[in-house]
């Protein structure tokens, strides 16, 4: 039985082939695709992907812990919220600061309730403005969705 079983599972394997990596630059900035990631445990996390001419997962912001992700100069890093200001949703603001170092970046959301979503929302527009001392600042265009935690009970 645990034969046929591991055959199977190899079988499946060798159908689906593994997503391609994520992209090391997004439009020729000094940002990369993040690799897929997990709903989050509690809270809810937003996933922006990029609206350029590279469609990539590029920056994923969680409200618990209050932290964003993205891969800058190559490198994966989670910047924590230092100020959040605006009406938001699914414990967002509508814009909100995160800071590390000398580098922050500036999230700005639309968050847009569904029907048809269930633990989650839309996001149709964002942007994230990187400001790093001694560097140009950017400014990315994003948009996708908020997935949370399901809730116990």
């Amino acid at each position: 039985m645990i034969a046929l079983l591991l055959a199977l599972a190899a079988a499946a394997d060798r159908r689906a082939p593994p997503p391609p990596p994520p992209p090391a630059t997004i439009d020729g900035l000094p940002i990369a695709g993040l690799a897929p990631q997990s709903l989050p445990t509690q809270g809810c996390s937003a996933y922006l992907f990029s609206a350029g001419q590279t469609r990539a997962l590029a920056v994923v912001a969680g409200s618990e812990p209050a932290s964003l992700r993205i891969a800058l100069d190559g490198k994966v890093a989670d910047y924590p919220r230092v100020a959040q200001r605006g009406t938001g949703d699914y414990g967002f603001a509508g814009v909100t600061d995160y800071q590390s170092g000398d580098v922050t970046l500036s999230l700005d959301m639309t968050i847009t309730r569904r029907a048809d979503l269930s633990d989650g929302a839309l996001v149709p527009t964002a942007t994230l403005r990187i400001d790093r001392t001694g560097k140009d600042g950017i400014v990315l265009p994003l948009a996708g969705l908020i997935g949370c935690a399901k809730q116990a009970g």
